[in-house]
């Protein structure tokens, strides 16, 4: 009886995480971890720009520019990063090229930088941006849109081989 019980437990799986609860979590990872690094980068002189630039239109009080602020922006940027990861689970999670997630990132970089600066009074206009600043920030953006990118899309790729692979085996039956 109790090798019948282990026998059975051993059989049952877990149910793997979808993918999309996957996308879910690794967009809050990855925007949580990406701007925490960003704030290091910012700590370290790398970059004039501070993840607090993301309260600055919505709230008032020097609160914001603290460390209670930094640690309420890096969890903002890692909630709005979950949008960005079902983006692209929803438009780009077929490619599984580390390009696309290159090519991901600029254009996140680009939308933030050019479409979106008038909003965040915490970031210059592009052309005043010193050369650290810009180059650190395109660095960071195309490192997360990869992470991103690559982590989305190997998830899928595996998925879509672990589906072939158990096809070919009812066809083999």
């Amino acid at each position: 009886m109790v090798e019948e019980n282990n026998k059975l437990e051993q059989e049952h799986h877990e149910k793997p995480m979808s993918l999309l609860g996957l996308s879910v979590i690794t967009g809050l990872f990855g925007g949580i971890f990406w701007s925490s690094i960003a704030y290091l980068a910012y700590v370290f002189k790398f970059t004039e720009i501070r993840p607090n630039v993301i309260l600055e239109p919505w709230t008032i009080g020097d609160w914001k520019v603290g460390w209670l602020g930094t640690i309420i922006s890096i969890i903002i940027i890692g909630m709005l990063s979950i949008g960005v990861a079902l983006i692209y689970y929803f438009t780009l999670r077929k490619f599984n090229r580390m390009y696309i997630g290159i090519g991901y990132g600029l254009a996140l970089f680009l939308i933030v930088f050019f479409v979106l600066n008038p909003i965040f009074p915490g970031i210059d206009p592009f052309k005043e941006l010193s050369r650290n600043t810009i180059v650190t920030s395109i660095c960071f953006y195309v490192l997360y849109g990869v992470f991103i990118g690559f982590s989305i899309s190997y998830e899928e790729s595996e998925i879509q081989k672990s589906k072939d692979s158990k096809q070919k085996e009812v066809r083999s039956t």
